[in-house]
């Protein structure tokens, strides 16, 4: 099931815990608008995704690998959505950023997994 919250997912660096490990997670940061309503309102739907909502920013967090069907997105905000426009709506993104195709757009947590695509 997929978490949304509006609590913070940020730590004081007095509770940091640091870790010998390697991390797989990766995720977007989005301005608050229109389109990046759409895109949180369906990713809150997927296994595995957790979307923040804060003040003016919206962040979708996975663990491995998220994918983003245009399609999909299009269909809940109600016109076109594209890889470029997708790109535009995320401020900022952790992990590989890999365009498949026209319609589909993954993050990649695992780098090993995004270098079959270079």
């Amino acid at each position: 099931m997929a978490a949304t919250t509006n609590s913070s997912i940020f730590k004081s660096f007095k509770d940091l815990a640091f870790e010998e490990t390697v991390s797989h997670q990766c995720g977007v940061t989005m301005n608050d608008s229109v389109e990046a309503r759409a895109i949180a309102e369906l990713m809150a739907t997927k296994p595995g995704i957790r979307v923040t909502y804060m003040p003016a920013m919206i962040r979708v967090d996975g663990e491995g690998r998220i994918e983003f069907k245009m399609d999909e997105i299009a269909e809940v905000l109600g016109r076109e959505m594209t890889p470029h426009i997708f790109e535009i709506s995320t401020s900022t993104h952790y992990g590989r950023m890999v365009m498949l195709d026209e319609n589909t757009v993954v993050l990649f947590g695992n780098m090993e997994e995004a270098m079959q695509y270079e």
